[in-house]
């Protein structure tokens, strides 16, 4: 990527292999994670100002270790892990990690699926444990069948709430249906009164994904005392709330307000795969490009157009399990 714009600014460019440094390894890439938050970036329009140009976009891959900087124990070569990047170069067949952020994929578990739950496992727990969603409430996800909504409704499912999710239409809806939860469609007039009808009355926890007027009307139908969760902005923009009047009605706004650090995250995505691996999590894989098609895939998330997470697949079949 040598400059900001379209999905098209996304060449592959044949580079010199990295060489691991002091506390880094080499990972030999299977699968690399693509975010909405990546396409933003591409377009100049990042929650977190422009980088430097040129980079390899990309913070998340899953593969093998094939070499170790000058201070890492040589005995992490040949481990299957899911890693972090740093904020780039994952878009690629070798990628640098440091080796204090490597997770390694538990075994019966596929490593395609593991780098599905390597930024959306970890944010999905961090906000469910934030929310503290309990038995009987009534839960309604935005964005449902993307990558961090669909996992949402799984615990949510899971504690026993009654939970609505709202997406775009019929595919996305029949793979909400499919995680246990109610599905409406929020591009339809009058979408919200049906929010209300299917969860049975006013609700107790919103994970707002989308921000703009859907988290703003979202939020409320909010019951006083209720939990409003802000993680994205996939319409472009946040969601516009009242603060007099979330205090008058005692809701509690919570969020990813700062990223974590690792010290918080790496224990989140461990947790995140054990989950995947009994069966309790289910990583939706909606697609995956090849790395040479990484542009096709940046348009398909802007375009609204995917479901659960998207991917890009790399190396050779034998690296996954």
């Amino acid at each position: 990527m040598e400059e900001f714009g379209g999905p098209e600014v996304l060449q592959a460019r044949q580079v010199e292999d990295p060489t691991p440094g002091p506390g880094q390894v080499l990972v030999d890439v299977a699968y690399a994670s693509v975010t909405f938050v990546e396409t933003q970036v591409r377009s100049g329009n990042g929650p977190f100002g422009r980088p430097a140009l040129p980079r390899v976009p990309g913070n998340g891959v899953g593969g093998r270790v094939v070499a170790v900087g000058p201070d890492v124990d040589p005995a992490l070569i040949g481990t299957v892990v899911v890693t972090t990047t740093g904020g780039e170069g994952g878009y690629a067949e070798r990628a640098l990690a440091r080796a204090d952020e490597l997770v390694p994929v538990p075994p019966g578990l596929a490593l395609k699926d593991a780098v599905a739950l390597l930024a959306d496992g970890r944010t999905a727990l961090l906000l469910f444990r934030q929310a503290e969603v309990k038995p009987g409430e009534k839960v309604l996800v935005e964005a449902a069948a993307g990558g961090v909504g669909s996992l949402l409704v799984q615990l949510a499912v899971h504690a026993g709430a009654r939970v609505v999710g709202a997406a775009r239409g019929e595919r996305k809806a029949e793979l909400v249906a499919s995680l246990g939860a109610s599905c409406v469609d929020y591009s339809k007039d009058g979408w919200l009164r049906r929010v209300r009808d299917a969860a049975g009355g006013e609700l107790d926890v919103v994970f707002d994904g989308v921000g703009g007027s859907i988290g703003t009307a979202a939020a409320g139908a909010l019951r006083p005392g209720g939990r409003v969760s802000l993680y994205g902005m996939a319409s472009g923009a946040d969601a516009t709330l009242d603060e007099d009047d979330l205090a008058a009605r005692q809701i509690r706004t919570l969020g990813l307000f700062a990223a974590p650090g690792p010290a918080e995250t790496h224990p989140l995505i461990g947790e995140a795969l054990r989950l995947a691996a009994d069966d309790t999590l289910r990583p939706v894989v909606g697609q995956v490009f090849p790395l040479a098609a990484a542009a096709e895939a940046h348009a398909a998330i802007e375009a609204r157009a995917t479901v659960g997470k998207t991917l890009l697949a790399v190396g050779a079949p034998d690296s996954d399990r």
